[in-house]
């Protein structure tokens, strides 16, 4: 089955060359709460949307999923809203899908599906090794319907030189196997288009198929609207990416016996990667 494609993007022009391109989710990212000090001098992208970007998405969308990734559970403070108050106000705005960021405990995640409570599908961003370490209790959490891993801040836990060592030392592995047994579906990671990327896409799509993936975002690479102003390039870049990636998975479901050649090829180009990071 073809992954789930998410692209985040707070502009109305670009969400609907983004669904008229088939990607199936539209991401409002609404996150900013302790994330500049834990991605300090990090070139990861952090962008601080609002309800009004999440209301004026929605009105644009006419077969894509609207995914809005909330801030991590917080009380109020004199410049902000609570958690509760976030909530609730994204999905009166229509979020179909609310994730959860940044989380730690089984409280955070208990307190979060309250808040929901039905209304929206609940997705929890895993990118802490705190929740990673208490995983086999946040899966008895009812009303949670998708998990993602978010390697990133995940990598920057466990102090990796480089975010994508976690799919060589087992950590995104034996997460997926956890969350396999549940039937949940799950995803991780992000991905630049065919053909380009630091480690290959074709080899992070690989292991998508490989592990039971079901979703996974287009990072800022696969088409950096900043760099990129003129609307028809933009959608022709679209057009041609998600193309590109679906010949690919179909190229993927009919070789699958080349899974354990992959898994040797990421080794080896990660270990490179770490390798050089280190000499710098």
């Amino acid at each position: 089955m073809a992954l789930k494609l998410m692209y985040i993007t707070s502009r109305t022009d670009v969400a609907q060359i983004a669904e008229q391109s088939d990607v199936d989710r539209i991401f409002v990212d609404m996150e900013y709460i302790g994330k500049d000090i834990r991605q300090r001098g990090i070139d990861s992208v952090k962008n601080h949307h609002t309800v009004e970007d999440v209301i004026k998405i929605k009105s644009v969308l006419k077969s894509a999923d609207l995914l809005v990734r909330v801030n991590p559970i917080h009380n109020a403070t004199k410049d902000y809203c609570s958690s509760e108050v976030e909530i609730e106000q994204v999905i009166e705005a229509g979020a179909d899908i609310v994730m959860l960021p940044f989380f730690k405990t089984v409280n955070e995640v208990r307190k979060f599906v309250a808040c929901v409570n039905g209304r929206s599908k609940v997705m929890l961003l895993l990118e802490t090794p705190e929740a990673v370490a208490c995983m086999d209790e946040i899966l008895q959490v009812q009303g949670v319907d998708e998990f993602y891993i978010g390697i990133n801040d995940l990598s920057l836990g466990y102090h990796k030189a480089f975010m994508f060592e976690l799919l060589t030392d087992g950590t995104v592995e034996s997460l997926c196997l956890k969350f396999k047994k549940t039937g949940i579906p799950y995803g991780f990671g992000g991905i630049a288009s065919i053909g380009s990327g630091r480690l290959p896409a074709e080899m992070i799509l690989k292991e998508h198929y490989r592990l039971g993936s079901s979703m996974v975002i287009l990072s800022r690479s696969f088409c950096s609207i900043n760099t990129y102003t003129d609307l028809d390039y933009i959608r022709e870049k679209f057009e041609i990416g998600v193309r590109s990636l679906r010949a690919f998975e179909n190229e993927i479901a009919m070789h699958s016996n080349y899974f354990e050649k992959n898994q040797k090829s990421i080794a080896h180009c990660v270990s490179d990667i770490v390798e050089k990071l280190m000499d710098k």
